[in-house]
């Protein structure tokens, strides 16, 4: 019933616990016994530990660097006009459409502004109207005024009024005709405004960072809301102009973050900016990537690798076979030059099994480091195909020692480094809540 109830994870930690328990067992027994009693018979007992095989290869190399999530088309919404809020139409996490409705505000005071607006649009036009007749008119007379003076009936003074008349009309009809425009963009920029007391979402998203009441008296700089596409997201790291030199567009990142069920998510570098603060001498750097089940929030802090090259080739073993001597302080792994069978070497999965080799020889060698990944150190110091201890160091002590072995493959240990001490206690307070709870069930 347990082994339903716990998860592949917790499953995992459990067995880890139990290889863990069989092997302070083993370093109990070889240290116990009956001191006063003339009839026991020492036995002796081989402390266990884990070995996994060195290997020749190079390390990548990689730039760790603190990313930010954004969300895809990510905006910041504020209202254009300032009044009171009247009613507030989303909240946090509704998803929207463009062009839906989020607030609208008090129009009571744009209403009447539109209205004069309106009422000055129709004045312009009736003066409009009344200039052009006035032309009309003057133009009627101008005509009449040329004929007569052209049969010596009008003087030349009454013809030079009427055509200044006329050229006043025309002046006016002009003027009405700029008024009636004025009048128009007025219409216009009242609509205009009215409009805007009805914000709109201007995306397809989400709704966050909600800061909108009813009654609430809002500015231009006043935010409302945050809005943006959860499915895709957008990693914003800081390159400083010395990485520019081995970081280019499209390298592999990795992505983490204990906020995921995925693990470690990867994607390529999708883009530089061309231009550095001139202040700090740094640019930014973004990493779009897809995000189904919305487990990467906006605002979200996350660690990014990006692998820009490879070291040379080194004998590579896991950061867990590294080991300080308390003796000497010296750095070093234990070795040995037994070969194991391949049957009994247990490889990435979990596997119920806990058979133990035979005892076999250790011998602690100092090494060099050479680089260090995420995973795995380069060193020099031993050969290539040897098995290092990667659990149980502590166990041998002495420059060496016998011990069962445990073979296992890298996935397994990459696995086991994977996992934070933090999980490793949660699960625990998990596996005992489970055991509590089937005891309780089986009385």
């Amino acid at each position: 019933m347990l082994n339903r109830i716990l998860s592949p994870a917790i499953k995992d930690i459990f067995n880890l616990i139990q290889y863990a328990g069989i092997v302070f067992l083993v370093f109990t027994l070889s240290c116990s016994g009956d001191s006063g009693s003339s009839e026991n018979i020492p036995t002796q007992v081989f402390p266990a530990v884990e070995a996994v095989q060195a290997r020749f290869g190079s390390l990548p190399l990689i730039q760790r660097l603190s990313g930010i999530v954004e969300a895809e088309n990510q905006v910041e919404i504020y209202p254009e006009i300032s009044a009171v809020i009247e009613e507030v139409f989303v909240e946090n996490g509704d998803q929207v459409k463009k062009g839906g409705p989020l607030v609208r505000l008090r129009d009571k005071e744009f209403q009447e502004r539109m209205k004069q607006a309106a009422a000055g649009y129709q004045i312009a036009v009736a003066q409009l109207k009344q200039a052009e007749a006035r032309l009309n008119e003057v133009k009627s007379e101008l005509k009449r005024t040329e004929a007569l003076s052209e049969q010596g009936l009008a003087s030349p003074t009454e013809l030079e009024m009427v055509q200044t008349r006329a050229i006043a009309a025309e002046a006016d009809v002009e003027l009405a005709k700029a008024r009636l425009e004025q009048a128009e963009a007025t219409v216009e920029e009242r609509r205009e405004t009215l409009s805007q007391t009805i914000i709109r979402s201007p995306i397809n998203g989400t709704v966050g960072n909600r800061n909108a009441e009813v009654g609430m008296l809002v500015t231009g700089n006043t935010r409302l809301f945050t809005l943006g596409q959860l499915d895709d997201v957008r990693i914003n790291v800081i390159l400083t102009d010395h990485m520019l030199s081995d970081i280019q567009e499209g390298q592999r990142t990795e992505i983490l973050s204990e906020h995921t069920s995925q693990g470690i998510l990867q994607a390529p570098l999708s883009r530089i900016s061309p231009f550095l603060n001139p202040v700090s001498h740094s640019t930014e750097a973004e990493i779009d990537l897809k995000n189904p089940n919305q487990e990467l929030k906006p605002g979200m802090f996350v660690t990014v690798d990006i692998f820009y090259g490879e070291s040379e080739q080194a004998i590579l073993v896991p950061l867990s076979a590294l080991f300080e001597n308390p003796a000497t302080g010296v750095t070093g792994v234990y070795v040995t030059q037994e070969k194991f069978n391949e049957e009994l070497v247990l490889g990435s999965t979990t596997d119920p099994s806990l058979s133990l080799s035979e005892p076999v020889d250790f011998e602690f060698k100092a090494v060099e480091i050479l680089a260090k990944g995420r995973m795995e150190a380069g060193i020099r110091g031993i050969e290539e195909d040897q098995w290092v201890v990667t659990l149980g160091q502590n166990l041998l002590g002495g420059e060496a020692g016998k011990a069962r072995v445990r073979p296992v493959k890298w996935a397994w240990v990459e696995r086991l480094q994977y996992l934070q001490r933090e999980d490793l206690m949660e699960s625990l307070f998990l596996q005992q809540e489970t055991t509590k709870d089937s005891s309780l069930i089986n009385r």
